[in-house]
Formats: C-alpha cells, sequence, structure tokens
C-alpha cells in the first residue's frame, strides 16, 4: 500500500494519496485545488488516480475535485447525502473500493456537515482491523469538528451536533484503539476551536485524550463543542457553496499576470482593491491609501477570506518574488478576482509617493497615556472569544472578533480615534488596514499587541 498525506500549512488543510502499488489504481481524498502535486507524485509512482473523494463539503477552502476528474478521468465520491451541479458517486454506509489488495470502505459519519463521511483504509482485502481512517472534519486530532457552520442554510446546530454525538461517540469510538486517525485539518483551522499540532493519532489516543470522545450523553456532548467556538470566517458559506458547483477550474499558468505602473494605477482607480501582502512593519512604513494588509506569512488564505468579498476585483502588491504564490492562496478560497499583481512593490511605492503614508502603531505605554487624555481613544480587541477569556483584556475594550469586523463596524464610534489589538499585532494591522479601507480616518494598532500591553501592566505593579 502507498498512503501520503499533503499538508498545507497555511489552511492547516491534509489530503490524502491511497494507492495499491500492484494494481496501480490510486484514490485521492479532499484535494485541494491546484492539484499538480498529487499528479506528480501519481505520475513517478505509475499510479492511474480512479477516484475522487471529498469527505464532506469544504468550507474553509475549494476542493480540488473537479480539476483531479478533468485531468485524470477518475470519478468524483461524496456521502449518500451530497447533492451537486456535476455528476457524482454517491458513497453508501459499508460501501467498499477495491483498488487491488488495499480496500476503502465508506462510514458515514454527519455531524460537521449532514453528507460527512469516514474512509476506513484496509492495507489487505482480509484484514479485520483497518490500518486507518480518515475522519474528514468528523474527529480532529484533540478536538471535533464544529456542528454550527451550516446552522443558517436548514440544519441546526443541535441537529448537526446530535448527528455527531452518534458518528464521533458511536461509530468512531467504536472502532479498535490500535486504527490511526488522519483528519482533514490540523491545530489553527477555524473548523473547530481545540485542534492540535499533531498530523495523526490513533483511535485510543483520542479515546484517552479528546474532550469530546470521552463517554457523555447526547445533551452533554451538544453543549460541550458548540461552546466557545468563534465566528466562522465571511467566506466559509461563499466556498461551502461553491464547491457544489460546476464551477470554473484553476488554471495556475494564467490565473494572473505582472502590471505596468500605469495598468495599476488604472485598476486601482477604477476600483480595485489593493491587496499589501507584506509584513505589518512594511506596511505600517509606507502604503498606498485604502490598501488592505494581509501578511503573506501567516494564515493569509483564511485571513484573507475573512477580511475581504470574493466578487471584488483584486491587485496584489506582495513580497519580492511572492506574487504568484499569493494569487495561488487567494485561488485556494475561490478568490478568482485577482486582475494581476505589482512585481515590484519599492517601485510602485516610489512612482505614486504623493498616496502613500504611514499607519499609526502605538506602543502600550502611548496608548495608556492616550487612554488618560482628554480625547482618549475607543479600543478594540480583535481577538478570539476564547484569547480574551483566556489572557484577560483592557478594561472598558469594545470586543469585536476580526472574523466579525466586516460585518460590525457600524457599531464603531464615529469621529473619536480607534486604536485595535490582538494578541501581538499580526491581525491588527489587517484590522486597522481594513477600517481606513472603508473610511475611517484615525486608526492606530498597538505594536505588540495585548503581550505588550500585559508586559507594561506587570512590570507597571513591579
Amino acid at each position: 500500500m502507498f498512503f501520503a498525506q499533503y499538508y498545507l500549512d497555511c489552511l492547516s488543510q491534509a489530503s490524502y494519496m491511497i494507492a495499491d502499488e500492484k494494481t496501480g489504481q490510486a484514490v485521492v481524498v479532499d484535494p485541494r485545488r491546484d492539484v499538480s502535486e498529487y499528479l506528480a507524485d501519481a505520475q513517478a509512482h505509475g499510479f492511474t488516480v480512479v477516484g475522487v473523494i471529498n469527505t464532506h463539503f469544504h468550507a474553509d477552502f475549494v476542493a480540488g475535485h473537479l480539476e483531479m476528474a478533468d485531468e485524470t478521468g477518475a470519478w468524483i465520491g461524496y456521502g449518500s447525502r451530497a447533492e451537486t451541479e456535476y455528476p457524482i458517486r454517491h458513497l453508501a454506509e459499508g460501501e467498499r473500493i477495491d483498488l487491488g489488495e488495499v480496500v476503502l470502505e465508506v462510514m458515514e459519519t454527519p455531524g460537521h456537515t449532514p453528507e460527512s463521511i469516514s474512509v476506513l483504509v484496509y492495507e489487505h482485502a482480509d484484514d479485520t482491523v483497518p490500518y486507518g481512517v480518515l475522519t474528514g472534519d468528523a474527529l480532529f486530532i484533540g478536538d471535533v469538528g464544529r456542528p454550527d457552520l451550516l446552522a443558517s442554510v436548514g440544519a441546526t446546530a443541535e441537529e448537526l451536533g446530535g448527528m455527531l454525538h452518534d458518528s464521533v461517540q458511536n461509530k468512531l469510538m467504536g472502532l479498535p484503539d490500535a486504527v490511526r486517525v488522519f483528519p482533514a485539518h490540523g491545530a489553527g483551522s477555524a473548523c473547530g476551536k481545540n485542534l492540535s499540532t499533531e498530523k495523526s493519532s490513533t483511535i485510543g489516543e483520542q479515546r484517552a485524550t479528546n474532550y469530546a470522545c470521552a463517554p457523555m450523553s447526547r445533551e452533554e456532548f451538544i453543549a460541550l463543542v458548540t461552546a466557545g467556538q468563534s465566528a466562522a470566517p465571511g467566506y466559509f458559506a461563499y466556498d461551502a457553496d461553491l464547491n457544489r458547483k460546476d464551477r470554473p477550474r484553476y488554471d495556475g499558468t494564467s490565473a494572473s499576470r505582472p502590471l505596468s505602473q500605469e495598468e495599476f494605477a488604472a485598476l486601482r482607480a477604477a476600483g480595485a482593491t489593493v491587496v499589501d501582502a507584506r509584513d505589518p512593519q512594511e506596511f505600517a512604513a509606507g502604503h498606498l491609501a485604502r490598501a488592505v494588509n494581509i501578511p503573506a506569512d501567516g494564515r493569509f488564505a483564511e485571513q484573507a477570506g475573512t477580511v475581504l468579498d470574493p466578487a471584488d476585483e483584486l491587485v496584489v502588491m506582495a513580497p519580492q518574488n511572492r506574487e504568484e504564490e499569493i494569487v495561488t492562496r487567494l485561488a485556494r478560497i475561490g478568490f478568482d478576482h485577482v486582475v494581476g499583481y505589482v512585481r515590484n512593490p519599492e517601485d510602485a511605492l516610489r512612482v505614486m509617493a504623493d498616496e502613500v503614508a504611514p499607519a499609526s502603531r502605538l506602543t502600550a505605554a502611548h496608548l495608556k497615556t492616550a487612554l488618560a487624555g482628554e480625547n482618549p481613544p475607543v479600543v478594540v480587541d480583535v481577538r478570539t472569544c476564547g484569547e480574551r477569556e483566556a489572557n484577560g483584556f483592557i478594561p472598558e475594550a469594545l470586543h469585536i472578533p476580526l472574523s466579525e469586523l466586516p460585518t460590525r463596524t457600524d457599531e464603531l464610534p464615529v469621529g473619536r480615534p480607534l486604536v485595535l489589538h490582538c494578541a501581538g499585532g499580526h491581525r491588527s494591522s489587517i484590522a486597522a488596514s481594513l477600517l481606513r479601507h472603508r473610511g475611517f480616518n484615525d486608526v492606530s494598532d498597538i505594536l505588540g499587541g495585548w503581550a505588550a500591553w500585559a508586559l507594561a501592566a506587570e512590570t507597571a505593579r513591579l
């Protein structure tokens, strides 16, 4: 048996290829949209990809099932409850997919979504204990999939939570302890709240250590797994819907193009949003008016999907030689309206110097002084609820998590200075740039974020 995990750090997303080395037949599970790595591996090993399985309709990225099917002729498989605009193979409970000696078996595990499935992997057809189980977003390492993402489209969190209770407590925990667990996401994903940095585990380890796998009633389980979930990034509903559709295919060779200074200026004047992917400090030193700062070194795709609109035309300003990477990362979440990129940001900023401005970043000491002044700023905390509860907060700070900020800007006072903060200064730069993009003028963020404020407060007490 050939078994490979492909892990994408930016989205904390795992996909898999399983093949029988004797027959050369392979199946890819939960592929991302840029599929060249899977195709290259299949070619290198002499495999024929006969099937592509999505464990559910993903919300945090656009899956690559259509691209894989176009390239290989493979069938596309989903759980029996899935409905799509393109032809699929409905995979029912207990159905076995023979690749030769290697066999895959479908286990329906709804709860994160109604159509969710897990895939049991048998190294030999007559094995009584599976080699492993691909759990999709039903079971993570240290957590389970959140059941609230579909609450707005016909299924309540309580209904899905009840399904998830049965899927986790009865079906998945009914497997032998030795079965390896391979989830679709890891730490950092917004598809759960307590995901581990580990990429795999076993049923036995999860039975012993995962809070949601301990025996409990349906009511207790639902209350536990729905509590403390942060708001989902704004693009989740868009991507979940896009994964049902017969959408345009990703083409990395024509996804975007370099722009001349004249083209860049014209697109910007026509209303295109400038996505500035440089480091927050570089952005603060000088950026184009109304540009949105989403640093490349971080959870770029998820954060872009949080603060940008997939319908908007985008122009990318990225660190040198990372322009095409940024365009690809936007495409992974279905943001295809990238009309071009600036190859040399420094040149563009020099040419458009009259429209370049610094971004205000305050130290913790400066903020303390400002709060004691005659016109104190409004402090806005853009951390998650869990971060705020666990670590403390600035008294009287307005709490609007970054994932909620795009839809809650009307709660911000007009005519007063705003100072935003996160944990360390990364997300606050994104949030502050979004507010400037939307017309707020007196906006700053805190250098070092909550960590710097807490340290300054502790030092003052010594």
